[in-house]
């Protein structure tokens, strides 16, 4: 098993990127989600892989974090869902837009990724949904540049967190939108959906 590979990035090519690991370069499938994330042709980056040996083939899908890899092994265990369907699926949500869309529900969301029915989409919620966590999503987007760094988040919520998460998106607002606004809100144990919601709203103005 190839855990990461860790090089200069030499060249990218649609989906496709190589990164020279000491005398060989390599070719790593990856979302095109990830691509504005990449750094500069040259520069050195670290890709946790995820490597698939068949009878014609073997191939190698990349990542930039152990958490994307296991969305996508997560998608690789949804009936109908193969690597190119799962890559699909990551090149038209990132991972962290994925697990707030099978939170929420938003089939339609999922259904937007190439070769993605909504039959399908729907297997994907029903078949995850006890499998993503709203506090890792939290904690991802607590640590993601987008943050502007005033981020408070204590206390695990639980239901009431997805109940507020839900609200929003149904609300209107986008799930990325939705995740930070929970975010920074001081949130503890004790604090009910409404509640949780009531005060994220306060901060969507400052999005």
């Amino acid at each position: 098993m190839i855990s990461y590979i860790k090089g200069p990035l030499t060249e990218i090519r649609g989906d496709m990127i190589v990164i020279e690991a000491g005398p060989v370069g390599l070719e790593v499938r990856v979302p095109l989600s990830l691509l504005d994330e990449l750094p500069k042709v040259g520069e050195e980056v670290k890709i946790y892989t995820y490597f698939q040996v068949r009878e014609d083939s073997m191939s190698l899908y990349g990542f930039l974090s152990r958490q994307d890899r296991e969305m996508f092994q997560q998608l690789l265990g949804v009936n109908g869902v193969g690597p190119k369907g799962a890559l699909g699926i990551l090149s038209a949500l990132r991972p962290d837009d994925l697990r707030l869309a099978i939170l929420s529900g938003d089939a339609k969301a999922i259904s937007r990724a190439p070769g993605i029915g909504v039959k399908t989409a729907q297997r994907v919620i029903l078949d995850l949904k006890d499998k993503v966590s709203a506090d890792d999503i939290l904690s991802s987007v607590a640590e993601d540049g987008e943050s502007s760094g005033d981020i408070s988040w204590q206390g695990s919520g639980g239901d009431a967190v997805k109940e507020a998460i839900q609200a929003l998106v149904a609300l209107g607002y986008t799930n990325a939108e939705a995740a930070r606004a929970v975010c920074r809100t001081e949130v503890t144990d004790t604090m009910t959906a409404e509640e949780i919601l009531k005060a994220s709203l306060r901060h969507l103005s400052f999005l």
